[in-house]
């Protein structure tokens, strides 16, 4: 008996005594885990940011009054200047200055050449310190934030979940999501780190709260 056949097996004769009409959904999954490790009363959005920082990611808290002042320091202390600018993104949110806003559609050469990228972010996940984008507006396709070397996000406080159950809740399963944890980096055989290999070598997030 092959592998493929022993585990037929085994799953035919776990169902052996399932009603043959019986469908999944008829079954009712319980969901009484555990949905988040935060504590009662935590500051979701300071546990979010403590998170992200140590990915090496750069985070700014600012409230919606002072948000272009922030994207232009941001910007300014990156000292980049040609960026992608996706589909959706308000345009009341960028700053006046030297920069220049590249929109779509661009293809991958022009991404490659380009200082970096700036969206809006779907949702985040303040115990793992995680962005989630999932192509809507502001936000442009997969390849508009990993293709540059740079990437400015911008995520209200009250799109931060707990949890990782919260944050699903939240999204739509349709959609293509990305999760974005720091920087692009990765490790060779030596533990060695190497940032940017397969994304951005360095990331920017701006918090937005409620004034």
């Amino acid at each position: 008996m092959t592998s493929r056949e022993t585990v037929l097996a085994r799953i035919r004769a776990a169902l052996a005594d399932v009603p043959s009409e019986e469908q999944p959904q008829d079954v009712p999954v319980p969901r009484d885990y555990r949905r988040s490790h935060t504590h009662p009363g935590q500051d979701t959005v300071a546990l979010f940011a403590e998170r992200v920082a140590d990915y090496r990611a750069t985070v700014t808290r600012t409230d919606r009054a002072r948000l272009s002042e922030a994207i232009a320091a941001a910007l300014g202390r990156r000292a980049v200047r040609h960026l992608a600018l996706p589909d959706g993104f308000p345009p009341g949110l960028l700053p006046a200055g030297p920069w220049q806003w590249h929109q779509e559609p661009l293809d991958v050469p022009a991404l490659d050449a380009l200082d970096g990228a700036i969206t809006l972010a779907a949702a985040g996940i303040a115990v793992t310190g995680t962005i989630v984008l999932d192509t809507g507006p502001g936000q442009g396709r997969r390849a508009l934030s990993l293709v540059p070397d740079y990437h400015l996000c911008v995520i209200h406080a009250e799109q931060i979940a707990d949890d990782v159950p919260d944050a699903l809740a939240r999204l739509s399963p349709s959609r293509p999501l990305t999760f974005i944890s720091g920087p692009s980096a990765t490790s060779d055989i030596e533990l060695d780190r190497v940032e940017g290999v397969h994304g951005p070598r360095t990331l920017d997030v701006i918090v937005v709260e409620r004034a």
